[in-house]
């Protein structure tokens, strides 16, 4: 009995600092870390920074789709409703576009947001009314001018044509974006 005891702390104790040993690491770092290692053995012909730029862009409109949705389901008012469905559909098509460049350039994405974001998002899910008018409207202000830094800079130092493009094209939608929800946060004051 005393050895099955001894037998299965020692197994317990084995299991406990091998799961310290490992951090858990989401989408988002895993993305970057392939894609470190694909720029580093030549398997794709995009610059760190361009890949770099396209896992973070694509965390960026995993956020911006889920937001939108959460705000035209909980939206209170119609403004903010309809600019959750802006969301919706300028990041899906900017998602969408942003996948087939990586794909073609083997670069690796995110599957899903990174735990920055989804902090985020879970903000969001606990509020309503009101509340969550102002939590999303205020966020989204902030995302949207974290965006244009990261899609203006993107526009004028990557290298990569495609992506170049992208960031260019992206910045201009994310202009629009950062316009209409400054608005709606001045409305709300």
């Amino acid at each position: 009995m005393k050895k099955i005891v001894l037998l299965a702390f020692l197994v317990a104790s084995g299991l406990t600092v091998q799961s310290c040993g490992s951090e858990k690491k989401d989408s988002t770092e895993r993305a970057e870390e392939m894609n470190e290692k694909k720029v580093d053995d030549k398997m794709t012909s995009v610059s760190e920074d361009g890949a770099e730029f396209a896992v973070k862009a694509a965390s960026g409109g995993m956020l911006e789709v889920a937001a939108g949705k959460m705000a035209e389901e909980k939206g209170m008012s119609q403004a903010v409703k309809d600019f959750g469905a802006m969301l919706v559909k300028d990041h899906t098509k900017a998602n969408d576009e942003l996948k087939s460049i990586a794909t073609s350039k083997n670069i690796n994405l995110p599957s899903t947001m990174g735990e920055e974001q989804q902090k985020h998002i879970d903000e969001l899910a606990k509020l309503s009314g009101k509340e969550f008018d102002k939590k999303f409207v205020d966020m989204m202000a902030d995302d949207h001018e974290d965006d244009m830094d990261l899609f203006e800079k993107a526009s004028k130092d990557l290298k990569d044509p495609d992506l170049k493009s992208f960031a260019t094209q992206t910045a201009s939608v994310i202009k629009g974006h950062l316009e209409r929800v400054t608005t709606l946060k001045q409305d709300m004051k």
